[in-house]
């Protein structure tokens, strides 16, 4: 009996942990961000910047899925869209020497992606708003014109 409540709560503890991972990447995965951002791209050649930028700010707007939003920054790492409600005072604000939580810069990283490669991701550490714990996240990002348009991931269990 006691062999059976012990494998009962092993049991009961991996389910927590993989729910966890979920709910802290509620939204999707790589394969979401990625189809995500490329939605955003044609968004933007087929609607214009203006628009675009503003349906992506839009915490509410077709361009935030779960924990995925998109962003948008300059090449010289100026915001111009950020689609978490939370950091829309930040748009329009150079954010070239953001650092992630390990002192590591971002925009630069995101933006040498999108200079170098033209797409690709990213990798840093970021507090994690579901979680509270800084985790490790992973952004995509594409390059259009002289922009780049990304969107984050937390990857779970790292």
């Amino acid at each position: 009996m006691k062999c059976i409540f012990r494998g009962l709560a092993v049991l009961c503890a991996a389910l927590l942990l993989q729910a966890s991972a979920l709910a802290a990447n509620a939204g999707g995965g790589a394969d979401e961000a990625v189809a995500l951002v490329k939605r955003a791209v044609a968004y933007i050649k087929a609607n214009g910047t203006e628009k675009a930028y503003a349906e992506f700010s839009n915490p509410k707007g077709q361009f935030v899925e779960g924990n995925l939003y998109i962003f948008v920054y300059d090449l010289n790492g100026v915001s111009l869209a950020i689609g978490n409600g939370n950091s829309a005072r930040m748009v329009g604000k150079n954010l070239i020497d953001m650092r992630d939580a390990e002192g590591n810069y971002l925009i630069k990283g995101l933006v040498n992606v999108a200079k170098t490669k033209g797409h690709g991701w990213f990798d840093y550490k970021w507090p994690n708003p579901v979680s509270k714990a800084v985790e490790q996240k992973s952004s995509y990002v594409e390059r259009l014109d002289d922009t780049l348009v990304g969107c984050g991931i937390y990857k779970p269990g790292k």
